[in-house]
């Protein structure tokens, strides 16, 4: 360990001046005893946010160590629990504290480190690659002494305040027709921060993270021995968001271009690109667990711009923004599940939103603009699932169309996407 490159480093930290970055809206809450762990896709944040955190703390009872500086490349445990307790110290002329750290999956043997620290009565913050730290990882590891926190990229109203446009005005047609205009291009490019804050190369950004995401978290971490095989497999499943997706179609897929596949092997590689995280598959409701966790599911993707290029489908897009706004929301009511539902019937809901043993919610989505372009099946199987569910909370999700029916005795409200978004319905 060079101590003189770690006191240069620290110097500069306690030196640094706060970051002008966008106010992130997922709240963190600290448990006593435990870590706080972000994770999340590439780039969709997590340093920024941990940066936003530290801005709270006293700088001088502070440390963040960031393992991908060259100063800390190559740190035992040990040197980093020296740093922590006597060098910087000897800085700050204070005991620190708090400690953050960024990408820890560099560090060897971090487990130990971040145990220790909890025991000695440090508050700890981590973040790390999705690529080799992920929530299954840090719960095997930790057992316990970790609380984690899902950092998606910015949702629509973040996207709205990079923009210096939020709290949007809405008191004019002229003000609305500028905020759907927002809309469109959130739904087009997504909320990735370097692609919303940047001007130019738009595309160029979502392509190389796609490709960036594919190589060194899907193809390097889970060794994958056939990168045609996983580019299609990768290819195939991100065509497919928004729509339920079934080992059988997959399958299909692969040997009509002469791929032999075996069911179990298929359902490793799924699970591998969940591991991504910018996958999402969603479960179909059943009473019976065991169903629940069966195919088909519907897949979502992280971000809707990773879609760019894939499909032009606005209807797709605008439902993969209401399932990760609801995986937003679902951070802050730990208790709520989120389901796809479809009876024997085949009376199909978008979404199923579970608290504890009851249905509180259920949501269709769709690309309408007026009443006459929401098609009656989607407003009859709201009608049969909540009589079948005993669920009397009814929404349907449009582009455009904004009001409050009563459809065979039931409730229904419709809500424009814009709206709903921002909390203003």
């Amino acid at each position: 360990m060079d101590t003189q490159l770690i006191r240069d480093y620290i110097t500069v930290f306690l030196k640094r001046e706060p970051l002008k970055l966008v106010k992130r809206d997922l709240v963190i809450k600290t448990v006593p005893n435990k870590a706080t762990v972000i994770i999340g896709p590439r780039r969709a944040g997590k340093t920024s946010l941990m940066w936003e955190i530290i801005s709270t703390y006293d700088r001088s009872r502070t440390i963040y160590l960031d393992f991908e500086d060259i100063a800390l490349i190559g740190v035992s445990a040990t040197d980093v629990l020296r740093i922590i307790t006597e060098i910087f110290t000897e800085i700050s002329g204070k005991k620190a504290n708090t400690v953050f750290l960024d990408e820890i999956q560099n560090l060897v043997n971090w487990q130990s480190l971040i145990r220790t620290l909890l025991d000695r009565g440090y508050t700890v913050f981590v973040t790390g690659s999705t690529s080799k730290l992920l929530s299954r990882e840090i719960a095997t590891q930790l057992r316990g002494r970790s609380i984690s926190f899902l950092l998606l990229p910015f949702s629509f109203k973040e996207f709205l305040s990079a923009k210096n446009e939020y709290p949007p005005l809405v008191s004019s047609f002229t003000d609305i027709g500028l905020l759907k205009r927002h809309l469109s291009e959130y739904l087009d490019f997504g909320g990735y921060p370097e692609v919303v804050l940047g001007k130019q190369e738009r595309e160029k950004l979502i392509s190389e993270y796609r490709d960036m995401i594919f190589l060194k978290d899907f193809v390097e971490r889970e060794k994958i021995k056939s990168i045609d095989v996983g580019r299609f497999i990768f290819s195939f499943v991100t065509q497919a968001f928004s729509s339920e997706l079934s080992s059988r179609n997959v399958l299909n897929a692969l040997k009509r271009v002469g791929i032999p596949f075996g069911r179990n092997t298929l359902y490793g590689y799924i699970e591998k690109l969940q591991d991504t995280m910018i996958f999402f598959f969603l479960e179909r409701y059943s009473t019976k667990v065991k169903l629940r966790t069966t195919w088909p599911r519907k897949v979502y993707l992280a971000d809707t711009g990773l879609a760019w290029r894939i499909a032009n489908d606005r209807g797709r897009l605008v439902e993969n923004a209401v399932f990760l706004e609801l995986k937003r929301r679902q951070g802050l009511s730990p208790l709520s599940e989120i389901y796809s539902y479809k009876d024997t019937a085949d009376h199909e809901i978008d979404f199923l939103i579970k608290e504890r043993e009851k249905i509180v919610k259920l949501i269709q989505v769709t690309y309408a603009s007026n009443r006459n372009d929401i098609k009656d099946r989607e407003v009859n199987n709201l009608i049969t699932a909540s009589s079948e569910l005993r669920c009397n909370d009814l929404s349907v999700i449009t582009w455009d169309y904004e009001a409050i029916e009563t459809v065979k005795g039931k409730k229904i409200k419709f809500i424009p996407l814009w709206k709903w978004l921002l909390n203003l319905n």
